[in-house]
């Protein structure tokens, strides 16, 4: 496992159609997909783990496929954005590609200090690519449909919209060890050394309508090192006056759940036992793993859940 530093654990977000979500992050950008397996509190509904070469935390980017879900909108007190970082000289890659594959995107343009350019997935869901010289010493997935040299590392991090920054920032900084590195305008600009996972910017916004469905971001989880930090977070979260949930074992991590000052959902989750647990690293993500207390119930899980093959 690599080693522990602060900074976004992964991030979980509601899509529609399954295969065109594993296709699109899979096949168009080229992630790993390092675990298929299902939503532990609604079983009949896939859970995809996306991520870099060996599934670390600091680059899942996550999924709860609902194919019947109506399209959501973005509002205040939620994740709107999703950073990848992508190798500092990989931008003439990435512009060729995304026309080879048909992704329209804006940009170039700066992202505090680093070039990115943004983009949509089939459900709408923001995404930027950031390109990013932390990166470019980490190792690239060389069994994708990207070169390994221009490939996804992991998170930069993701974009909060609020209503008011400071208590949120007051959670970044006293429990996850940002700090606040720049602002401009209605924008605030959060960091950690962690070479993935270690950005946030909080932008001030004003309240619009917004609906729950495909395309939104469900929750933000940060790095824990192990148990005894997981419950050290957790007293720090009831004395900042917040409400966490007991802490969850989710097989791969063991979690907490918060709501934030601004209204995100948080997870505090730990870096293992990791995603190897119960699969050979060389075969991540090749077959529908199920967690302990599921597996008496896979012939009626797989039964639910539609074929994907990518």
């Amino acid at each position: 496992m690599t080693k522990h530093q602060k900074g976004i654990h992964h991030i979980t977000a509601l899509s529609g159609d399954a295969r065109r979500n594993a296709e699109f992050y899979v096949k168009s950008l080229g992630m790993r997909l390092v675990k298929k397996s299902v939503n532990q509190d609604d079983p009949g509904t896939y859970h995809l783990f996306y991520g870099n070469a060996e599934g670390s935390p600091g680059s899942g980017l996550t999924f709860f496929p609902w194919p019947m879900a109506q399209q959501g909108k973005p509002g205040l007190g939620e994740a709107v954005k999703v950073a990848l970082a992508v190798p500092s000289g990989s931008m003439d890659y990435w512009v060729e590609r995304f026309g080879e594959v048909g992704i329209d995107f804006d940009g170039p343009y700066d992202r505090f200090g680093q070039q990115a350019i943004g983009f949509k997935d089939p459900d709408l869901m923001k995404l930027e690519l950031v390109f990013d010289e932390k990166v470019d010493e980490l190792p690239g997935w060389d069994k994708g449909t990207v070169p390994a040299e221009n490939g996804i590392r992991g998170f930069r991090g993701t974009t909060l919209r609020l209503n008011e920054h400071q208590a949120t920032a007051d959670v970044l900084k006293n429990l996850f060890q940002f700090e606040e590195t720049d602002q401009k305008d209605n924008a605030w600009h959060y960091t950690t050394d962690a070479p993935i996972g270690g950005s946030v910017i909080i932008v001030k916004g004003e309240s619009k309508p917004s609906a729950n469905g495909r395309g939104i971001i469900h929750h933000v989880a940060f790095r824990a090192e192990d148990d005894e930090e997981l419950k050290s977070l957790r007293g720090k979260v009831i004395d900042m006056g917040l409400n966490p949930s007991q802490v969850i074992d989710r097989h791969w991590f063991h979690s907490v759940y918060f709501r934030s000052p601004g209204g995100v959902l948080f997870e505090i989750a730990t870096d293992g036992p990791g995603y190897d647990v119960d699969e050979d690293p060389d075969k991540l993500g090749q077959k529908l793993i199920l967690p302990p207390w599921l597996e008496s119930k896979r012939e009626q899980i797989e039964q639910r859940l539609p074929e994907i093959d990518v």
